[in-house]
């Protein structure tokens, strides 16, 4: 699964491995639906500057991250650069200020369920 229109890093490269933390609430609620998905795999991610401290979760598919929740509640999502367009165009997500090739979004903004459909579009545009 190597995609060259995405921007993503592999496992190794973004810290050490280690379990997701537990979340609650619609927090928790995303990152169960997400990590229920066939081939996900979850493990912790860790903040960008200080590699010591838990940030929230990473969603893998193989070696392509699809995305990251982080514990304020912003979605970090790997996309193409079409699916990306789209979903800012269509109001579903925000570019990130960050990178090409990702938007974001808050969950409290959005919701679960919509935060939910984020994610499943990226991983639905992984699978394709």
């Amino acid at each position: 699964m190597n995609r060259p229109t995405r921007q993503t890093l592999p496992h190794a490269a973004k810290g050490p491995l280690g379990p997701p933390p537990r979340l609650g609430g619609s927090l928790g609620t995303v990152a169960e639906a997400v990590a229920a998905w066939p081939g996900i795999e979850t493990t912790v991610h860790w903040h960008l500057v200080d590699r010591s401290q838990v940030d929230g979760v990473d969603f893998y598919l193989g070696e392509e991250e699809l995305g990251h929740l982080h514990l304020d509640g912003s979605i970090h999502l790997a996309t193409s650069a079409g699916l990306g367009r789209t979903l800012v165009d269509e109001g579903a997500a925000r570019p990130f200020r960050y990178q090409a090739g990702w938007v974001e979004e808050q969950v409290r903004r959005i919701g679960a369920d919509a935060a939910i459909a984020l994610f499943r579009r990226a991983y639905e545009a992984l699978l394709a």
